[in-house]
């Protein structure tokens, strides 16, 4: 029984198909070639602000006993920013007011006194040195009147300098202080932008501004919405690097129409410039080196072949080919060292690659089937 089992096995062994030879497929990724004139292509990002941004601060030092707006409040001109405790300064001004009146009473007496001395001067009864002495002391009253109303103004100015207020129509960016607290002439308290132009504040490495500076074709677009792109114009560009990050700060004006910035929003500025003919560009990794030799691989109906070609030159992270391959033409991208003329490739990320069919679903049970009679047969031989 054993011995019949055992042929039938064999039997249904050599039965089967021989297997099928396999086919060395690499996946790889491609890029299918275009000619582009644009020459320069760098993109920063940057920072949306306010052209003019204004740092608010009092002209007298004091203590702060009210404030009136908050981040992002929007304000008119004259409005009412922040006020400081006035009562030193009050006191200031009443002193100066009581100071002027004393110098025009002094003033006021001479006066008088220069009136009737050349009244008696007309009857010649005091001579001409007395009346010049008179006329002297009533012009130093008038000058003490003068300098007393000047200094009354000025401590009548700082009484009103203890109210802070906006002197541009913006938003309030910033508050640097709080009720209660006592802050020096001076001291930036409240920040206000200006409504209206907008840039975009981005910083250059040191060896693409003088690069940079001479493109003129500039595109702005911001991170929220970026199919939405507009022209932009270098308003400024810091002569100076900033000492921590080494960048030179560039300022891109903005138009308008981009409506949609925000101040505090993240924006890309790009800048690109054109050549006279279109370049075909690719990335370092799809170069191929042997024997001194650039070449790149070209899919061709599943396969690759080695092409040479001429490098033009580089253009930020990629190569210029000026010879070699045209428009067009899909070239491999990753995965140049691992493959061999002639090598059937699979596209990584064609969704229209063929799928491989499937097989019926018959044909592995008929040997079952035949298993199952080889069997039966062997059976009804050993009951014999």
């Amino acid at each position: 029984m054993l011995a019949t089992a055992g042929a039938a096995a064999l039997l249904l062994a050599g039965c089967g198909k021989p297997p099928e030879a396999t086919v060395d497929i690499r996946p790889v990724r491609v890029m299918v070639l275009h000619g582009s004139d644009v020459d320069v292509n760098a993109e920063f990002s940057g920072e949306v602000r306010a052209r003019i941004e204004s740092r608010l601060g009092f002209r007298v030092g004091g203590k702060i006993v009210a404030r009136k707006v908050d981040v992002g409040t929007l304000v008119k001109k004259g409005q009412v920013l922040m006020q400081l405790d006035p009562q030193d300064l009050q006191l200031s001004q009443a002193q100066g007011m009581a100071a002027l009146r004393a110098a025009e009473t002094n003033r006021d007496l001479a006066r008088a006194e220069l009136k009737r001395y050349q009244e008696l001067r007309e009857k010649n009864f005091v001579s001409q040195t007395v009346l010049d002495t008179k006329e002297s002391a009533f012009k130093s009253a008038q000058a003490s009147v003068d300098s007393a109303m000047a200094a009354y103004r000025g401590q009548a100015n700082q009484a009103g300098y203890a109210t802070l207020v906006a002197d541009i129509d913006g938003v309030v960016t910033s508050v640097d202080a709080e009720v209660g607290q006592v802050v020096a002439a001076g001291t930036p308290v409240v920040r206000v932008a200006k409504t209206g132009e907008k840039e975009i504040v981005i910083g250059l490495p040191e060896d693409k501004v003088d690069v940079l500076r001479r493109i003129p074709d500039v595109r702005v677009r911001l991170w929220a919405s970026p199919q939405q792109s507009v022209a932009g114009t270098i308003r400024e560009i810091s002569p100076v690097a900033d000492p921590s990050t080494r960048t030179y700060t560039v300022k891109v004006s903005i138009p308008d129409s981009l409506a949609d910035a925000k101040l505090g929003m993240t924006a890309v500025v790009q800048f690109a410039s054109k050549t006279a003919t279109p370049q075909l560009k690719v990335p370092l990794t799809a170069l191929f080196y042997e024997k001194s030799a650039s070449s790149v691989w070209v899919v061709e109906n599943g396969a690759v072949k080695l092409v040479p070609v001429t490098i033009g030159g580089a253009a930020g992270n990629d190569l210029v080919l000026s010879s070699g391959v045209k428009d067009g033409q899909t070239v491999v991208t990753a995965g140049v060292n691992l493959l061999k003329p002639g090598q059937k490739v699979k596209i990584l990320g064609d969704d229209l690659a063929a799928k491989p069919a499937a097989k019926p679903a018959a044909a592995p049970a008929a040997a079952p089937a035949a298993a199952s009679a080889a069997m039966s047969a062997s059976a009804a031989e050993a009951s014999k």
